[in-house]
């Protein structure tokens, strides 16, 4: 059976940056970096009519634990936070200079009808407003049995 999974990444994106100087600035290794102009590479999808090609519009620095199994969220965003609590003030330096901005994305793909704890602590929240960062959360609910979900 599929499992509950959640994703949380922090993100600092922009126009154009240089991206080696923020991993540098901050002493963490992205999991995922892409530069404005980049082709978006998407799985082949035979349902999908359009054979345009999609490009990046804006340059990202990200931090994700990937998608994990999960019936808690605050076990992914603590690890992603952890990193970056003590560097507030090297983001928002970062921020001025480079004209960027921040956000925390939740991702939680719920199957089965097993829905994750979603809470995000004071902590949480003061840091992210600290460097004026936004939360966007996406709920993805695959279709469930209702005789496993207990309604009837």
């Amino acid at each position: 059976m599929d499992k509950t999974q959640v994703m949380v990444y922090f993100s600092i994106y922009g126009e154009d940056f240089p991206i080696d100087l923020v991993t540098e600035t901050l002493g963490i290794e992205p999991t995922k970096t892409y530069k404005k102009g980049d082709a978006i590479k998407r799985p082949f999808n035979q349902n999908v009519t359009s054979t345009g090609i999609h490009y990046r519009k804006e340059t990202a620095w990200e931090l994700s634990t990937g998608y994990q199994e999960s019936i808690d969220v605050k076990n992914q965003m603590d690890p992603v936070l952890g990193q970056l609590i003590g560097k507030r003030e090297l983001i928002n330096q970062l921020k001025a200079e480079f004209k960027l901005e921040c956000h925390f994305s939740i991702v939680i793909v719920m199957e089965n009808g097993y829905t994750p704890g979603l809470h995000i602590d004071n902590e949480q929240v003061e840091f992210a407003n600290s460097i004026k960062a936004e939360f966007d959360i996406d709920l993805y609910a695959n279709p469930y049995d209702e005789n496993l979900s207990g309604l009837h």
